[in-house]
């Protein structure tokens, strides 16, 4: 199975960006009624905008020139209440815009989080959670500008360059021409621009990624890190990342700077045209005053959104690489689903039969990791599965979970092939212990019920006496409404251990799944919890996997395997009678003792 590694750069397929934004925008088109009025509200503020500079030329043309203090008035007072109006247009606006963007984010999170919830283990297996974070958190967050300006700035901005340029050409189209001459030269510029700038930004996207993935990585495994006192070690390791991480924004930033500085530029060579033709080709006696300044104004004007327009785009080009990694794990297609026409898997007696089974990862399908494998457990059996590491122990109760989907043949539980089942139905009547004991941060109690959240208190505490964890909770400051947190050190192995018994005990599977369910707990804890496990066993259909042979000898049956196969099979007096692989095993692990 192919892995990525911290400190390399996740691999994306190539989309187009405009498909990337169109695809984002559908989002924001869900609220086209908030939408519409955030609309009409800027088209008011715009209108206020475009009306500035024609009474500034009222103003001074007419009122001014005739000495007309009365209309001066007039126009003040009126020009008072369209400020008013403006003030309150804008700000309400911006607040259900605000709101508009949050609720976009949200949704966009929400559809994450419940996506990578239905992609398979391959997904999980095959990169570091840190980077699966970046986009959850990160990436999100990074939309938030876009979609708001996309709104806010983008419609009245280019709204108001064509309004003032339409304004310009019908007062005067000579002095239009010259202010505009430079813009064809503004718009090669970016696009030239935005090529490097947009490969740079997913660069650094990357390189973020590798650095949330290192530190989740070493948070993670700060005991190990501790206790070998790989601290420098692992410093250096960060400030490569680091150093990485900062490189790449510099880069990135650097050229998208250059936006700004080639809007300056074209904005000042413009307004050098307007002032050289409008003086010595038009004539600056063929012009008032009143009219000058206000082509003055406009140009100010048409300048000012062409240059928010560049800070747009460049805002687009340093985010949308964003939208693409989030996009690109929504396309991440579920491997286990249930597929269409599933049925629901009724309440099952525990019957699993294995017929021709193969398995192979999707990223190495001819390298197989079981054959052919048939065989069937009787409900309420106990099956123990033992052989060497990586010989497809795990890999058979991964495919009884339906975890994985089978390579070829076909796995059924009471006679229902698994994959033409819910995988609600099919899961909710299993229950797995995992070497690796997870706790959720939060009280004794929600942990233990999280199988089953509506579990009354007698049924919670008997669950937790079965497996002898009752005493030691009920030692604890608070009880069963005692904190913990995923590595609480309050909490020995063997401990955390028992609650995860009294978990999966809870909530009665139908089909009992023990990976190495004991391997961490000492020979006392031990002792306390294999009558629990007795309990657990009882009525059950049951997988063990275990390394240490003495706790699966009361096993139905054994399974050895390994090469791909089930070598041998059989309880553990017949298997030590037979002298074969079982056998040897047994014999070299007790000699070891």
């Amino acid at each position: 199975m192919s892995v990525n590694a911290i400190r390399e750069d996740e691999v994306m397929r190539d989309v187009s960006k405009r498909e990337t934004l169109l695809r984002l925008y559908r989002y924001l088109f869900a609220y086209k009624k908030t939408l519409a009025a955030v609309a009409l509200l800027l088209l008011i503020t715009l209108a206020v905008t475009l009306a500035t500079p024609l009474m500034i030329e009222l103003a001074i043309d007419t009122y001014v020139a005739n000495s007309d203090t009365a209309g001066l008035l007039r126009l003040a007072v009126i020009a008072l209440l369209l400020f008013v109006l403006y003030m309150l247009c804008t700000k309400c606006w911006m607040r259900m815009m605000a709101d508009v963007t949050n609720k976009v984010l949200l949704t966009i999170r929400s559809q994450l989080y419940e996506h990578i919830q239905t992609l398979s283990f391959h997904f999980f297996d095959s990169r570091p959670t840190g980077k699966i974070l970046a986009r959850v958190v990160g990436d999100v967050n990074s939309l938030k500008d876009v979609l708001s300006d996309s709104v806010t700035k983008l419609l009245p901005d280019l709204l108001t360059v064509i309004g003032v340029a339409c304004i310009m050409l019908a007062k005067s189209w000579q002095l239009a021409l010259a202010a505009l001459l430079t813009l064809p030269f503004l718009a090669a510029g970016m696009f030239l621009i935005q090529i490097s700038a947009h490969k740079l930004w997913q660069i650094h996207r990357k390189k973020n990624s590798n650095l949330n993935a290192f530190i989740h990585e070493n948070f993670s495994g700060i005991r190990i890190v501790q206790s070998f006192a790989a601290e420098p070690e692992r410093q250096k390791d960060f400030d490569c990342c680091a150093l990485e991480y900062r490189d790449s924004f510099v880069d990135a930033v650097r050229i998208g700077d250059t936006f700004g500085a080639l809007v300056e530029i074209t904005w000042g060579v413009g307004g050098f045209l307007l002032y050289f033709i409008g003086i010595r080709i038009v004539g600056a006696d063929k012009i008032g005053v009143g009219t000058f300044l206000a082509f003055s104004t406009y140009l100010g004007m048409f300048w000012s959104p062409i240059r928010n327009l560049s800070s747009f785009y460049n805002k687009i080009v340093t985010n949308i690489s964003a939208a693409e990694r989030i996009f690109d794990i929504l396309d991440t297609p579920a491997e286990i689903t249930s597929l269409p026409g599933s049925t629901e898997l009724p309440q099952i007696k525990g019957e699993v039969r294995f017929e021709n089974v193969s398995f192979a990862y999707t990223d190495e399908p001819d390298k197989l990791v079981l054959e052919n494998v048939s065989f069937t457990v009787k409900p309420g059996e106990t099956i123990a599965l033992v052989g060497p590491t990586g010989a497809g122990k795990t890999t058979i109760v991964n495919l009884v979970s339906r975890f994985y989907d089978v390579t070829d043949g076909k796995i059924c539980i009471d006679g229902f092939d698994t994959r033409k089942v819910t995988l609600e139905s099919l899961r909710r009547q299993m229950g797995m212990m995992a070497q690796d004991t997870f706790l959720f941060t939060g009280t004794v109690r929600e942990n233990i019920c999280y199988g089953k959240s509506n579990a009354t208190e007698d049924e919670m505490i008997a669950a937790a006496k079965a497996v002898n964890a009752h005493s030691f909770i009920m030692e604890m400051e608070d009880g069963y409404d005692t904190k913990i947190s995923e590595r609480s050190s309050q909490l020995s192995i063997g401990q955390r251990q028992l609650l995860a018994f009294a978990r999966t005990m809870l909530s009665d599977p139908r089909i009992l799944i023990l990976d190495e369910a004991t391997s961490s707990i000492d020979t006392h804890t031990e002792l306390l919890v294999q009558s629990g496990i007795a309990a657990m066993l009882q009525n059950r259909t049951s997988f063990i996997i275990a390394h240490r042979l003495s706790t699966i000898r009361g096993a139905d049956r054994i399974f050895y395997i390994d090469g791909k196969h089930i070598l041998e099979s059989g309880s553990h007096a017949e298997l030590m009678e037979r002298k074969g692989a079982y056998y040897r095993l047994y014999q070299s692990q007790f000699e070891c003792v």
